[in-house]
């Protein structure tokens, strides 16, 4: 697959990609695994995403606005978070991402993905365990507290469950994408997307020391905030937002991502005489 004519002006760039692509490292880094969830609200103007803007001290494309995500961790497998899911199972998870005999496990990248959105957002894919909305901690002091001690690792997640009453609501997520970090970059993730629904009244209270805005958007308005280049953005969060344009809501999101066959993408970028451009030179098989 040749995506050579994407092109994006290296001003509309987070800063330090052009740069490396004239100078990528003589040994790629090995990439880490991470997951990342693009959470979505239906509005009136239709599908709403949020983007969360990174500090400009980030390791990993500063000042850049990205989706909730990071790292997985080796407690994101955890029995006791995996038993307060609707209906999540090792097996279901692995299916589902072609994953078997992995490590991290699959489902490890499910839970993974919403623990970083409630940490870096405190908004949690969920319901209470009687089937009720949950608050976003911007709309409450005690999901707030219980948020704060989760970042300051006063608490595990499966903890923070139980003190919510919470259970994770699977069944409003989708797996939909698997991007790998171009080898130009010194800080390499696997990095496995998911969608989810979120309530229409949910707010960010963002995690300040990692990110400074938080908004909710359009993908159409996003992307052409990015081409004016008031919305910086990298490659796979701008094609995302491309694959989410033409649908009216965030279910119908979700249910045209569900079952499909999800390709693994290490692009390459290449300077041209328009900007940064981004080569798939070949899509990799799960």
């Amino acid at each position: 697959m040749d995506d050579s004519d994407f092109i994006v002006s290296e001003e509309h760039l987070p800063k330090g990609i052009a740069e490396r692509i004239d100078h990528p490292p003589s040994s790629p880094a090995l990439p880490r695994p991470a997951a990342t969830v693009v959470l979505m609200r239906d509005a009136d103007e239709g599908v709403q995403i949020l983007l969360l803007k990174r500090v400009h001290s980030a390791g990993f494309v500063p000042g850049a606005y990205v989706f909730p995500g990071g790292r997985v961790d080796g407690g994101d497998a955890d029995p006791e978070v995996l038993s307060r899911t609707v209906s999540l199972t090792v097996e279901a998870a692995a299916d589902r991402m072609r994953l078997h005999d992995a490590d991290p496990p699959a489902v490890a990248y499910y839970l993974a993905a919403l623990r970083e959105a409630f940490e870096e957002t405190g908004i949690l894919v969920g319901r209470s365990t009687e089937g009720d909305a949950l608050p976003s901690a911007a709309a409450a002091s005690g999901v707030l507290e219980i948020r704060d001690r989760l970042l300051d690792e006063a608490c595990s997640f499966a903890q923070a469950l139980d003190d919510l009453g919470a259970l994770i609501d699977d069944t409003a997520m989708e797996y939909i994408g698997h991007w790998i970090t171009p080898i130009a970059e010194p800080r390499r993730y696997d990095a496995r997307f998911f969608a989810a629904t979120v309530a229409p009244e949910s707010e960010p209270a963002i995690h300040a020391a990692e990110m400074l805005d938080a908004i909710w958007i359009t993908p159409a308005a996003a992307l052409e905030r990015a081409n004016e280049g008031s919305l910086p953005m990298v490659f796979p969060t701008i094609k995302t937002l491309e694959s989410m344009m033409d649908f009216a809501t965030a279910s119908e999101v979700l249910d045209e991502f569900r079952g499909r066959r999800i390709p693994s993408v290490l692009p390459r970028l290449i300077r041209t005489p328009d900007g940064i451009g981004m080569r798939i030179p070949e899509i990799i098989s799960d």
